[in-house]
């Protein structure tokens, strides 16, 4: 993954070409960000980090209604709820300016409050040649330094909008990157790389694609049900919102190899969902 910045500083995610790697066709592991790849959340941290604690405080409070509503319902009230307080608090700040300071904080918010278990999980993606991505709700301007110093392919997030005068307008560039948005932008990135592989003679793919997904709460259960092998990775375990799914510690031990590279037989295992079986596959195939 590279990034440019744009016309006015911000910087703009470039996917780098991949092809066919080690194993089976086109494997990826997207990783959910906050609460996945680190305990908790960040966004509210990134703002008391850009604007100070007293004025993000002064406009939870003043939109108090809507953070209500977007706890109790979460869809389009989260969506416009987060929208809202992005504009209360990011809006006239220079995207440039912003963009620095969105890099210190992602990689300090990282280094801190990185989750060992997980990253050991996608050490073990990356060492059978898989293409690794994170696709979060949380702001593309943060995550893609964290992405770049992680080594991933691609940083998959929300993006704000910046106006002709350089300025955030504290509005969406695009969707909410959240629910049903994480796994459409996930396939979508994934179609681009099988097409820069497909005989165009026969308009066959030349490759074959699995999807790993890791993810904590229920903004994640759509993009974990569009996985071949989804993965929950919550605190709250079977009292969670993604309960039903494979628990990371489901999965085979990772110096167990008998998965093979691609996956394949966990999703043998489990169905396309990558919802867990009565038996937990990781078990079922460990040698005795």
């Amino acid at each position: 993954m590279t990034t440019e910045p744009d016309d006015h500083g911000a910087p703009v995610t470039t996917p780098k070409p991949v092809g066919h790697r080690a194993g089976a066709g086109l494997v990826v592991a997207a990783f959910d960000f906050d609460g996945t790849l680190t305990h908790g959340g960040s966004v509210w941290q990134f703002l008391v980090a850009v604007q100070g604690r007293r004025r993000v405080v002064a406009a939870g409070l003043a939109l108090l209604g809507k953070l209500a509503a977007a706890a109790l319902f979460g869809g389009r009230y989260a969506d416009e709820a987060k929208e809202a307080l992005f504009r209360r608090t990011l809006a006239g700040l220079p995207a440039d300016e912003t963009a620095t300071r969105a890099a210190a904080f992602g990689l300090d918010h990282y280094r801190r409050r990185a989750r060992t278990d997980v990253r050991q999980q996608m050490e073990w993606h990356r060492a059978r040649g898989h293409h690794l991505v994170i696709v979060s709700a949380s702001l593309e301007t943060y995550l893609v330094p964290v992405g770049q110093e992680l080594g991933v392919d691609t940083v998959v997030a929300t993006r704000l909008a910046v106006g002709a005068d350089g300025r955030l307008t504290g509005g969406y560039d695009g969707a909410n990157c959240r629910g049903a948005e994480k796994i459409a932008r996930v396939r979508q990135w994934m179609e681009a790389q099988i097409e820069t592989s497909t005989d165009h003679t026969t308009g066959a793919p030349a490759i074959t694609a699995v999807l790993w997904a890791y993810g904590n709460s229920k903004g994640d259960r759509q993009l974990l049900r569009g996985a071949d092998v989804g993965v929950d990775v919550g605190r709250l375990g079977r009292l969670g919102a993604l309960r039903g799914f494979r628990r990371l510690s489901d999965l085979p031990d990772l110096r167990d190899d008998d998965l093979g590279d691609d996956g394949a037989a966990l999703t043998r295992s489990g169905g396309s969902s990558g919802r867990s079986s009565a038996s937990p596959p990781g078990r079922q195939r460990r040698r005795r």
